[in-house]
This record gives structure tokens, C-alpha cells and sequence, in this order.
């Protein structure tokens, strides 16, 4: 298990932003311990890792939500999810052609 600066340290984002996250229902069933602090067990670091690569494909709060929705549907919307990052990509092409 990790506490949510161990998260951070190991997926490099700050405490707000884990924060953020996770207040946006972008870290699916944390977990609390007897303190009611947030603990994180592998999966959620590993999808914490995942924000930050999506942030950094330019993806908004409300698209990081579809994504979410669409991984926790299992493997059958896996086309979909393909499909959203193909236009992200082709949209972020398009602006560095722009620029």
C-alpha cells in the first residue's frame, strides 16, 4: 500500500494534483485507512501513472472521465478507448503542423 506522497514521488505529480484526481472520481475506489487518509494499493498507482500520460496528451477532466468509464467496462471497449486516443493524437499532429 502507499500513502498519497508515495504515489506522487512514484508517478511525479504533486499532492493537489493527486488530490484533484481523486476529489474528480479520476482514481476509481480509493481505499482509507484507520485515519481516513487515502491509501493507494498497485493498481491505483498504475493508474495514477496513467493521468499523468493523459494529461499530458492534452486531455481535459470530463475526457479523462470517458476514458475511465470506458476502462472500468473491461476489455470490450477497448476499440473505443483506441479509437478516443487515435483522435487526441490526430489533434495534437494537427496543432504541432499548426505551429
Amino acid at each position: 500500500m502507499y500513502t498519497m506522497m508515495q504515489v506522487c514521488k512514484e508517478a511525479n505529480m504533486t499532492y493537489q494534483t493527486l488530490k484533484y484526481y481523486c476529489n474528480k472520481g479520476l482514481v476509481p475506489n480509493v481505499k482509507r485507512d484507520k485515519n481516513n487518509r487515502r491509501i493507494f494499493d498497485e493498481r491505483d498507482l498504475k493508474w495514477s501513472k496513467n493521468l499523468i500520460c493523459l494529461k499530458k496528451c492534452d486531455m481535459n477532466i470530463q475526457e479523462m472521465k470517458e476514458y475511465l468509464d470506458l476502462c472500468m467496462q473491461g476489455e470490450s471497449t477497448i476499440h473505443q478507448r483506441k479509437e478516443m486516443l487515435t483522435k487526441k493524437r490526430n489533434a495534437l499532429l494537427a496543432s504541432i503542423e499548426e505551429l
